[in-house]
Protein backbone atom coordinates (compact mmCIF):
# COMPACT_ATOMS: atom_id res chain seq x y z
CA UNK A 1 0.00 0.00 0.00
CA UNK A 2 1.71 3.57 -1.19
CA UNK A 3 2.50 5.85 1.79
CA UNK A 4 0.62 9.17 2.46
CA UNK A 5 2.45 12.31 3.00
CA UNK A 6 0.45 13.19 6.12
CA UNK A 7 2.37 16.29 7.50
CA UNK A 8 1.39 17.65 3.84
CA UNK A 9 -2.19 16.44 4.35
CA UNK A 10 -2.61 18.10 8.05
CA UNK A 11 -0.84 21.57 6.41
CA UNK A 12 -3.32 21.45 3.77
CA UNK A 13 -6.62 20.38 5.37
CA UNK A 14 -7.98 22.78 8.62
CA UNK A 15 -9.74 21.06 11.35
CA UNK A 16 -12.51 23.75 10.72
CA UNK A 17 -13.17 21.23 7.87
CA UNK A 18 -13.17 18.13 9.74
CA UNK A 19 -15.33 19.94 12.11
CA UNK A 20 -17.64 20.90 9.49
CA UNK A 21 -18.20 17.58 7.92
CA UNK A 22 -18.64 16.05 11.56
CA UNK A 23 -21.18 18.57 11.85
CA UNK A 24 -19.79 20.19 14.99
CA UNK A 25 -21.26 23.75 16.21
CA UNK A 26 -19.39 25.14 19.17
CA UNK A 27 -21.16 26.41 22.11
CA UNK A 28 -18.77 29.38 22.99
CA UNK A 29 -15.61 30.62 21.15
CA UNK A 30 -12.28 32.36 22.85
CA UNK A 31 -10.14 33.60 20.00
CA UNK A 32 -8.88 30.10 18.60
CA UNK A 33 -10.26 27.97 21.10
CA UNK A 34 -13.31 26.77 20.53
CA UNK A 35 -15.83 24.59 22.98
CA UNK A 36 -18.58 22.75 22.43
CA UNK A 37 -20.17 19.27 22.74
CA UNK A 38 -18.05 16.06 21.53
CA UNK A 39 -18.52 14.76 18.35
CA UNK A 40 -16.71 11.58 19.35
CA UNK A 41 -18.64 10.17 22.72
CA UNK A 42 -21.56 12.08 21.32
CA UNK A 43 -21.96 14.48 24.03
CA UNK A 44 -26.15 14.17 25.09
CA UNK A 45 -25.76 18.26 26.82
CA UNK A 46 -26.44 20.76 23.98
CA UNK A 47 -24.41 23.29 25.88
CA UNK A 48 -21.74 20.55 26.88
CA UNK A 49 -18.22 22.42 26.88
CA UNK A 50 -16.27 19.27 27.13
CA UNK A 51 -14.81 19.61 24.06
CA UNK A 52 -12.10 21.91 22.73
CA UNK A 53 -10.67 22.41 19.86
CA UNK A 54 -7.77 25.17 19.54
CA UNK A 55 -8.37 26.03 15.23
CA UNK A 56 -5.10 27.78 14.88
CA UNK A 57 -3.10 25.25 16.06
CA UNK A 58 -5.23 22.40 14.68
CA UNK A 59 -5.58 20.26 17.67
CA UNK A 60 -8.86 19.20 20.08
CA UNK A 61 -9.43 17.36 23.17
CA UNK A 62 -12.27 15.94 25.46
CA UNK A 63 -12.37 16.65 29.11
CA UNK A 64 -14.73 13.92 29.36
CA UNK A 65 -13.71 10.71 26.97
CA UNK A 66 -9.74 12.03 27.34
CA UNK A 67 -9.49 11.86 23.45
CA UNK A 68 -6.62 14.24 22.02
CA UNK A 69 -5.12 14.93 18.35
CA UNK A 70 -4.65 16.84 15.49
CA UNK A 71 -7.36 16.69 12.67
CA UNK A 72 -6.49 13.57 11.25
CA UNK A 73 -6.77 11.32 14.51
CA UNK A 74 -10.37 13.47 15.13
CA UNK A 75 -11.60 12.44 12.02
CA UNK A 76 -10.13 8.61 12.11
CA UNK A 77 -11.74 8.32 15.44
CA UNK A 78 -14.69 9.46 14.54
CA UNK A 79 -14.98 7.44 11.70
CA UNK A 80 -14.19 4.33 13.55
CA UNK A 81 -10.77 4.15 10.48
CA UNK A 82 -7.45 3.36 11.20
CA UNK A 83 -5.31 6.23 10.16
CA UNK A 84 -4.74 5.51 6.38
CA UNK A 85 -7.91 4.86 5.56
CA UNK A 86 -9.19 7.93 7.48
CA UNK A 87 -6.29 10.23 5.47
CA UNK A 88 -8.28 8.50 1.99
CA UNK A 89 -11.63 9.02 2.63
CA UNK A 90 -11.00 12.42 4.20
CA UNK A 91 -9.35 13.77 1.04
CA UNK A 92 -12.18 11.77 -0.76
CA UNK A 93 -15.06 13.86 0.94
CA UNK A 94 -13.28 16.90 0.48
CA UNK A 95 -12.71 16.56 -3.00
CA UNK A 96 -8.81 16.63 -2.68
CA UNK A 97 -6.21 14.70 -3.97
CA UNK A 98 -4.33 12.09 -1.42
CA UNK A 99 -0.69 13.59 -1.13
CA UNK A 100 0.96 10.39 -1.89
CA UNK A 101 4.55 9.80 -1.22
CA UNK A 102 6.17 8.91 -4.14
CA UNK A 103 9.80 6.85 -3.83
Amino acid sequence: MPGIDFRRLRAEITIEQVLHLLGFEPVSRSGPQWYGPCPLHKSTRKRSRSFSVNVTRGCYYCHRCHRHGNLLDLWAAATKQPLHRAAIDLCQRLGREVPWLHR
